[in-house]
């Protein structure tokens, strides 16, 4: 695609266990270990809402690691 074509996909904010944040094409299945936390919408929507709500970058399990609230079997 063109720089200058504008995407018409619609997409949707999908999460995994780990709490990491991604977009995938709506109408396609999730991959396993993903669902959706969002309805579909434009790709710009999607990347702004994943701006606003993955704050912290590192994996759940490491925050909860470096928290001191692992799992002990984790």
């Amino acid at each position: 695609m063109n720089a200058d074509e504008e995407d018409r996909t619609l997409y949707v904010v999908v999460v995994n266990h780990e709490e990491q944040y991604s977009i995938w094409p709506a109408g396609r299945e999730v991959p396993a270990g993903w669902r959706e936390v969002a309805a579909p919408r434009s790709k710009e929507d999607c990347l702004r809402h994943i701006k606003e709500v993955w704050t912290d970058m590192r994996p759940l399990s490491v925050r909860r690691r470096m928290d001191g609230t692992a799992d002990p079997g984790s």
